[in-house]
């Protein structure tokens, strides 16, 4: 399209973001994440204590409020693991049911790669979820050249030029899909990354125009080519969905066993803190501040780990969330598009 309208390629060129709002919330390890925001609350705690009128020490004698921190903290921790157990319970709770309600899943995931399969023309479809999302990315560059070829003759030069536009930006970006799934292992976030660049909406939405817009100039063959194309690219999405349900039930485990890995040391770092932590045992200063400080910001990072690495998961996933809500050819970001534009 003209004016700028059509979207970037890859999720990040069609987000509004800055790169390193994009690369924080979706492409940064989470652990990096987590351990960014614990420097964060340890240094902030630190420069809090030294722009404070009143030295902790001093509200350590007259008030303790560091005991009372600490029992908050206790009670917010164990709570957290319940919380913990209850995402478990409600993400398995999906895999588990009767026979006939596993029978029913399995004949819904038979039927669907089986209707694939025929849309792809391929005789079996990879079993792997990066390579499946590959072999329909694959066809839908195929059914595009199709497309090209049905239209290559008999047709007015505005409908070829349509279609060479169209086609050449389908192919080149399936093959950079393709290129960035080859190596993608299910469970990272790479597989999922590389089916969000594929905007399979706008493409979908640029061959409908097409087709309006040239109804009258198009041949039985390339009006099958056409269909094929959607087809396709309706599979890919179908297919984009229901790993990205998956992936999203992967992230919550992940979360789930992270969080009690995390939760038992910053447990017993609170724990000790109420029951053996002594003042007049931290003595002196190191680096200018007094060592009561440095203590006390990093048991207290600690402490809140746990709801830090909840933060870093639930960054992607909301994003994620957030930026495909919508199915086939909508678009809910905000648009440059022209109706009165049919140069898609």
């Amino acid at each position: 399209m003209s004016g700028g309208s059509q979207p970037g390629d890859t999720m990040a060129e069609r987000s509004d973001d800055p790169t390193w709002k994009h690369w924080l919330l979706l492409n940064a390890n989470r652990w990096v994440i987590t351990a960014g925001l614990m420097a964060f609350v340890f240094l902030g705690l630190v420069l809090a204590s030294e722009f404070s009128p009143v030295a902790l020490r001093q509200l350590m004698v007259e008030k303790e409020p560091v005991h009372f921190l600490f029992q908050a903290l206790v009670t917010a921790l164990i709570t957290g693991v319940t919380l913990v157990v209850t995402i478990n319970q409600l993400v398995l709770s999906q895999e588990l049911g009767a026979l006939d309600d596993q029978r029913e899943r399995l004949s819904g995931s038979m039927e669907f790669r089986e209707d694939t399969e025929d849309a792809i023309d391929s005789p079996i479809s990879p079993p792997e979820p990066a390579a499946f999302l590959q072999s329909i990315v694959s066809a839908s560059s195929d059914r595009a050249v199709d497309l090209r070829e049905a239209t290559a003759e008999g047709h007015d030069d505005d409908l070829h030029e349509r279609i060479e536009d169209f086609v050449n930006n389908l192919t080149d970006h399936a093959d950079t899909v393709c290129d960035a799934l080859d190596d993608a292992q299910f469970g990272t976030y790479e597989v999922l990354k590389s089916a969000l660049d594929y905007n399979y909406s706008w493409k979908i939405f640029r061959a409908r125009r097409i087709k309006n817009a040239h109804a009258d100039d198009l041949t039985d063959e390339a009006r099958e080519a056409y269909d094929e194309l959607l087809e396709t690219l309706e599979y890919f999405g179908l297919a984009r969905e229901h790993f990205k349900t998956l992936y999203f039930q992967w992230e919550l485990i992940n979360l789930s066993r992270a969080m009690m890995y995390v939760a038992v040391p910053a447990l017993v770092v609170t724990a000790s803190m109420l029951l053996f932590f002594d003042v007049d045992t931290a003595t002196g200063t190191l680096l200018g501040v007094d060592q009561l400080v440095w203590i006390t910001a990093l048991a207290v990072t600690i402490a809140v780990a746990p709801f830090l690495l909840l933060i870093s998961f639930i960054l992607r996933i909301a994003t994620v969330a957030k930026r495909t809500l919508a199915i086939g050819p909508f678009i809910l970001r905000e648009s440059s598009r022209s109706q009165d534009d049919d140069s898609a």
